[in-house]
């Protein structure tokens, strides 16, 4: 009694707490645009066909621990039962049903909401027509920060997105070291973006307002901060929008992107009035820098067999770094130590880096500081060959070759 006393004592001390859950927007299951809610009425499908079988489950359990109690003498026990027809077929036909159902659901739902696949509809009631164009936003994953490019417009912006309501948006989306996740929940679900490749999202934003953007993949020190606002306009107000860009923003070239693309947090929101022709093509295939070879035309180097001896004199065109530097004269061909403008990378190792350790103690199979050649941090220390050193070698090195290279 006093256990029972207790608990619904917690309970209505939690009571409050849920009447305040009561207030939070859900957005992911009250979202705005149609592809949005559609995911939202798949999840809640989806739930409700798996309850099927796991509130009935739940409530037999609980009916079979109180009508076959010790304390009940009128329940029937029969201790050599051991089968029954009928009940095998009730467990298994149900969720068998329930998972050909959730199958079909499913199928269905991976072609109808692909990302890749353009819109053709509005909303439930609306098909897209000739009278409603689709937009286009090109965005590229800064750290930390979001960049987005209209082509049809011939404008920019950092950490602000607009659309026109009722209007479809074609999003090519790609980053520019490391990958990323765009996610705007009232919109659409997540899509990766990632460093040389291209991804696409279709959707479309249904209602006026203001939503929140956000970062879905951890990228580093400033990920929490990687955030954004989406605008849902009228096209009247889309339109006075694009002309508040233009006039309060500045050109955008190649030069100014490579200050953008450095590293920063919190980034405010800024306009570009306009955008240098092929930048965002030059962002994808990873030639913004002067003198890089742009990686499309790599790929066509190789379709057609390679380079061949040629292929030496233009390494370092070829060399990419997603966490280049863009000190002095702008990107070294790697970004390591001693590259042309280019500064240490953070993660670099002793000894190879030439900064001091960070520990006293020396690791196996690398030499202390001041040791003669051939003498390594450890003597029991062997490589699984069953010589000395790593992968074989005698243990003179301090460090593989590779890493004591700077360029």
């Amino acid at each position: 009694m006093v256990v029972l006393l207790q608990r619904s004592v917690r309970a209505l001390v939690l009571l409050p707490l849920l009447l305040l859950l009561g207030g939070c927007n859900l957005v992911v299951m009250n979202p705005s645009g149609y592809i949005a809610n559609q995911q939202a009425n798949l999840i809640l499908i989806s739930t409700g066909l798996m309850l099927l079988i796991i509130v009935p489950v739940i409530a037999a359990t609980f009916w079979f621990a109180w009508r076959y109690r010790a304390g009940n003498p009128d329940a029937k026990y029969d201790g050599d039962w051991h089968h029954s027809t009928r009940l095998e077929v009730l467990i298994w036909t149900a969720p068998l049903m329930i998972i050909i159902a959730l199958g079909a659901i499913t199928w269905i739902s991976t072609h109808l909401l692909d990302p890749y696949r353009p819109l053709d509809r509005i909303d439930a009631a609306r098909p897209v027509t000739a009278e409603t164009p689709p937009i286009t936003v090109e965005v590229v994953a800064l750290d930390w920060k979001w960049m987005f490019l209209y082509p049809e417009y011939g404008i920019a912006t950092i950490n602000e997105l607009a659309a026109p309501v009722d209007r479809p948006i074609n999003f090519k989306l790609t980053s520019s070291a490391i990958m990323n996740t765009f996610y705007v929940p009232a919109l659409a679900g997540m899509i990766y973006t990632m460093p040389g490749m291209e991804t696409k999202l279709h959707a479309v934003i249904n209602e006026p307002g203001v939503y929140g953007g956000i970062s879905g993949n951890y990228s580093g020190a400033g990920f929490s901060n990687m955030h954004f606002k989406f605008h849902g306009l009228e096209q009247g107000e889309f339109d006075a929008w694009v002309e508040k860009v233009r006039a309060e923003g500045r050109p955008l070239d190649r030069a100014l992107y490579m200050e953008l693309e450095k590293p920063s947090e919190a980034e405010p929101v800024h306009y570009y009035s306009s955008v240098e022709d092929g930048l965002y093509q030059a962002i994808l295939n990873m030639c913004v820098a002067p003198g890089k070879m742009c990686m499309n035309e790599m790929m066509h180097i190789d379709m057609q067999g390679g380079g061949g001896r040629d292929s030496a004199d233009i390494r370092d065109r070829l060399v990419y770094d997603g966490h280049r530097s863009h000190d002095g004269a702008g990107h070294g061909p790697s970004g390591y130590a001693g590259a042309a403008g280019g500064t240490e990378e953070p993660g670099a190792t002793f000894p190879a880096s030439g900064r001091g350790a960070r520990s006293q103690e020396t690791p196996d199979g690398v030499a202390p500081q001041g040791a003669p050649a051939g003498q390594t941090g450890s003597s029991e220390h062997e490589g699984h060959d069953g010589h000395e050193g790593h992968g074989g070698q005698s243990g003179g090195d301090i460090a593989p070759n590779q890493l004591n290279q700077t360029n």
